[in-house]
């Protein structure tokens, strides 16, 4: 019996980098779709992503018999109805980060999305501090002073931070905690928040259409269904792999996904990185590999607690704070 466990483990390891380093390669495809998308807007883009995902995100539950997870939810919500309130307030916070993955490419933000997700690991930690009290190792409290060199860089530099990267940086933590804090981060909350949001993208779609604004959008019928695919695969993953993984492990690797926005931006989308960006940039990357550093170094004393899944579009209830997820979490919706 224990040699049959011992050999399960590593074949569920294996399955569990293998799951988190396919998601993180299709948000980086997802990042390169909007602009194949044109001419539809932003929003329609979004519309779009959340009629398209939705049944990417059903058929995936049904086969892995995750259905209880939604009535679980549902019945939870008609106990207490505050619950139906607190998965609109998600859905609404969901819904302002899947615009700006959809905006940002086609709107040359790019890298301001991008820098967003790569400070996320680390207000993530912040938020453990100031609302729960946590205290800092020296190596994490480096990376906040490291990432805050590079917020102050880009102050002096473009006099502001980018509204993409604030949106993306703050506004996730809320919508984690929020969904922590409820026990409403699981596959079935999930599904519930795109649910809610279908009926405004089919609106949003149907009046578009009416007005002529949308006419093009049939023949980009093949782009759409690509877009709802990899938008719903890559979230699923990414839900398998926070579920496997020690939380170290899936920390590092949840750390690919903004280096490859950031590769998408100017590579293949054509923004341009000059100096005032490297020391922006140079900045939060060694926060990031400070902080990756601390991950890897109290990986195995983590690794041994009980852990649940990561919030999402990322995760599920844990009793992790959100400084441990803040190594977990850079992306769900993506």
């Amino acid at each position: 019996m224990a040699s049959s466990r011992a050999r399960a483990r590593p074949s569920s390891a294996a399955l569990g980098v293998a799951a988190s380093l396919g998601a993180s390669v299709l948000f980086g495809v997802l990042f390169l779709i909007p602009p194949l998308l044109q001419p539809l807007d932003d929003l329609e883009i979004v519309a779009w992503r959340v009629v398209a995902t939705l049944p990417v995100l059903v058929v995936l539950i049904v086969l892995t018999g995750g259905l209880r997870d939604v009535r679980a939810v549902l019945a939870r919500v008609a106990r207490r109805p505050l619950l139906g309130v607190v998965l609109v307030v998600d859905a609404a916070l969901l819904a302002v980060q899947l615009w700006l993955f959809g905006w940002a490419p086609i709107s040359g933000h790019g890298l301001d999305v991008a820098t967003g997700y790569l400070l996320l690991p680390l207000t993530l930690v912040l938020v453990g501090v100031v609302l729960h009290g946590e205290r800092l190792s020296r190596l994490r409290l480096a990376a906040v002073i490291a990432a805050g060199v590079g917020v102050g860089a880009a102050l002096l530099l473009g006099g502001a931070v980018g509204i993409a990267t604030v949106l993306v940086a703050l506004g996730y933590p809320v919508y984690f905690d929020l969904r922590r804090r409820f026990r409403l981060d699981g596959h079935g909350s999930t599904i519930l928040e795109q649910a809610v949001l279908l009926p405004i993208a089919v609106t949003m779609l149907i009046t578009r259409g009416a007005s002529g604004t949308s006419d093009a959008s049939w023949s980009l019928a093949p782009g759409i269904v690509l877009l709802g695919v990899v938008s719903g695969v890559a979230l699923w993953l990414y839900l398998s792999a926070s579920r496997v993984l020690p939380l170290g492990l899936f920390g590092l690797l949840s750390y690919l996904e903004p280096v490859l926005l950031v590769v998408a931006s100017t590579l293949l989308l054509g923004e341009l990185v000059g100096l005032a960006d490297a020391l922006v940039y140079g900045p939060i990357a060694c926060a990031l590999m400070l902080l990756a550093l601390e991950s890897r170094t109290g990986r195995s004393a983590r690794g041994r607690r009980p852990h649940g899944p990561t919030p999402v579009p990322a995760g599920h209830a844990s009793a992790h704070s959100p400084a441990d997820e803040g190594s977990r979490q850079a992306s769900p919706t993506s």
